[in-house]
């Protein structure tokens, strides 16, 4: 038996069907904390099951023995899986409710091996700017550039129709990052979903900034979710790791077919230590959103603040529909202070418990300023037409005491 009899290696390329039924995972129908604590161990998948252990096990070997001649593996090789990440991959699609999962090495590799496998030299993909800076590099330039693929970037995501405008034959995939990072925009995902399947086109939707605790954007009509596991799902900066959830033939395809030889998948022990933060998502979620709401509070009422995003504010142009898509704004906000770019600094730089560093979603409160760091390769105009001014901070709000983080925004404030 040669290896290409396996029904698992090189699958036949997916095709996207909207007539299809989406499959939830088995776990779907338990609670959300539930599924976080027990999928994929409470059953433990085939290859764990020899471990009787309270707690999963890390196994860190990156190739598996053949029983015999014809008999393969399967965990074969560390490229496209391992026991530990087959369990967080498990537990990911239980939490968004899909079929199946699939890790990489970051969020932005898990969009690389998605794009890279569905799309081919010819045929375009639409978004919008409303894109984390790495996927916007991707779009604008990586791919057009080197696969001769085509990123069309909708003029008013807020309108549906701007959306069926650019969808043609050729059409791949629509993007959607909901809500936004860094701006906070808020994009009507049910309503976007319905534009890309009268086409017969599957939407992405990067559930990244607020997790699958407060958003669920498969049950509002996407086909796809892509997720920064780095950020909010992990919590606290340890781990770098992405994923991508959906139907179980698109996460074989690209399992197979991109990653098998790409090789970016999360190595056992960060996804071990995943599994262990999942474990309290809920909680933290829960209070990195009352938090930040009593950040978005103090920040609204500053004279030294010139606008603020958060969802949870009523000012917010999506306000609305940030109350009927999510159950919580999470952690991230962003405002703006006076004075552009050095203004920014100033702020920045007078910061005692706040920490400057390139991320959001950690247990400890962090900010970075967008257009000199995430968004620099956008151009002005661009950045401009989203709202990514020159003197606005990005915040992603932490576990401390809320009065301690409210007094360093304070007193940064008054020292810029």
């Amino acid at each position: 038996m040669s290896p290409t009899d396996k029904p698992f290696f090189m699958p036949t390329p997916w095709h996207f069907n909207p007539a299809d039924k989406p499959v939830p995972h088995p776990d779907a129908g338990q609670g959300f904390d539930t599924r976080a604590l027990h999928t994929g161990w409470q059953h433990p998948l085939e290859d764990l099951q020899k471990f009787k252990t309270f707690v999963p096990p890390i196994v860190p070997s990156m190739t598996y023995p053949y029983e015999r001649f014809d008999k393969i593996p399967y965990p074969v090789y560390g490229r496209t899986k391992t026991p530990t990440a087959a369990l967080l991959e498990e537990r990911l699609a239980a939490l968004e409710g899909g079929e199946a999962a699939l890790t990489a090495g970051s969020g932005s590799q898990a969009l690389f091996n998605l794009i890279f496998t569905i799309a081919r030299p010819g045929d375009n993909i639409v978004t919008s700017l409303n894109i984390f800076g790495e996927g916007y590099k991707q779009a604008a330039t990586i791919f057009p550039e080197r696969c001769h693929v085509e990123f069309r970037f909708v003029k008013n995501p807020a309108d549906p129709k701007s959306w069926d405008a650019e969808i043609d034959a050729q059409t791949r995939l629509v993007w959607v990052e909901t809500p936004s990072n860094p701006t906070l925009f808020v994009t009507d995902i049910a309503a976007v979903a319905q534009v890309a399947h009268a086409r017969s086109v599957p939407l992405l939707v990067d559930n990244t900034t607020v997790t699958a605790a407060l958003q669920r954007p498969l049950e509002l009509g996407a086909d796809i979710i892509l997720l920064s596991i780095t950020k909010f799902l992990a919590g606290n900066a340890t781990v770098l790791g992405g994923a991508i959830v959906g139907p179980k033939a698109l996460i074989e395809d690209v399992r197979w077919n991109t990653t098998e030889f790409v090789g970016a998948i999360m190595p056992p022990f960060d996804s071990w230590l995943t599994l262990q933060y999942l474990e309290t998502l809920s909680m933290r979620m829960a209070r990195h959103s009352a938090t930040s709401r009593q950040v978005a509070e103090f920040l609204r009422r500053h004279p030294a603040v010139r606008h603020i995003n958060h969802t949870d504010l009523p000012a917010h142009p999506q306000y609305a529909l940030a109350q009927r898509q999510m159950s919580g704004a999470g952690g991230l906000m962003s405002f703006v202070v006076p004075g552009g770019i050095p203004g920014a600094a100033r702020v920045i730089d007078s910061f005692r418990l706040v920490t400057h560093a390139v991320t959001f979603g950690t247990s400890r409160t962090i900010c970075m300023h967008p257009p000199t760091i995430t968004h620099e390769h956008m151009t002005p105009a661009e950045r401009a037409a989203v709202g990514i001014d020159d003197g606005l901070i990005r915040l992603s709000v932490g576990l401390e005491d809320p009065a301690d983080i409210i007094a360093d925004l304070e007193q940064a404030l008054h020292a810029g």
